[in-house]
Parts: structure tokens; C-alpha cells; sequence
């Protein structure tokens, strides 16, 4: 039996959807970070299903869209998080997004004040290899 409670949901995904939207169009253009293109989340394509009933590809439209919101909520955040708060956590974090990896550590003052700037650099060019040099660059310094 199908739970109808899971589609309550709607209105508060809608409203997530809107405002992280509205972050990301006002915020990263002031910051210089290219903005995210919300449909590459988006993976909407299990309506098309002939085996699916009607109600199934409802079920599948609805999951699909909450998945890809998720999805773009978490790369909006993970930029977000690059620019303003690089810093590793001090506890392990159980499936970190992509850009956690070049976080500066916990507790290292100097390599924040350093490589804040190549981090906040690195969101700003977003042409695919930029990021990796920058990164590779700052863990030369780092072991010097």
C-alpha cells in the first residue's frame, strides 16, 4: 500500500528549490562564482517507463525530482562552502562532496590565510583542470 504522507513533502522541496535557487542566482555572481546549471541535477526520465502504471510513474516523477533537488542543494552548499568555510572538520565525514578532498585541514591557521584565496580562485575560473593545478599547487606549498 502506497504511503500518501511521503507526498507532503512537495511544498517544502518546492519552497528548498526556490530559495536555494535564489541564493545561488544573488549570491555567487556578487562572489564571482559561476552559478550552477539546475537541470544537470535533474535526472527525469523513469515516466517515459511502459512497464510503469500511472501511479508508479508518478511515484518516479516525484523521487526523481526530490533526488535531483537534493543533489543540487548539495553542490549549491558545497560551493558555498568553498568559498566562505574551506576547513576540514575535525571528525571524519561520512561521504564528503568532491570539492571537501581540498579543504584546508582542521586547526591549520596558515594554510587557511594562504589557500583561501587559490580555493576562492578555483570556483571563480570553473574550467575543468584549473581547479586540480590550483589544488596541486597548494599541497607543494604545503609540504614544503
Amino acid at each position: 500500500m502506497d504511503c500518501p504522507i511521503i507526498y507532503s513533502l512537495i511544498v517544502p522541496l518546492a519552497l528548498m528549490d526556490a530559495w536555494i535557487t535564489l541564493h545561488q542566482w544573488i549570491c555567487f555572481p556578487a562572489y564571482g562564482i559561476p552559478r550552477l546549471r539546475r537541470g544537470a541535477s535533474f535526472a527525469m526520465d523513469r515516466h517515459t517507463l511502459a512497464y510503469l502504471n500511472l501511479i508508479e510513474k508518478a511515484h518516479c516523477t516525484y523521487c526523481s525530482y526530490a533526488t535531483g533537488l537534493f543533489t543540487y542543494a548539495r553542490d549549491i552548499g558545497a560551493q558555498t562552502e568553498q568559498y566562505w568555510c574551506p576547513i576540514k572538520h575535525a571528525r571524519a565525514i561520512p561521504s564528503p562532496h568532491a570539492q571537501y578532498h581540498t579543504f584546508v585541514d582542521y586547526d591549520d591557521a596558515i594554510g587557511y590565510h594562504r589557500d583561501l584565496p587559490a580555493l576562492r580562485q578555483s570556483l571563480r575560473d570553473a574550467r575543468p583542470g584549473r581547479h586540480a593545478r590550483a589544488m596541486a599547487s597548494r599541497e607543494n606549498r604545503k609540504a614544503l
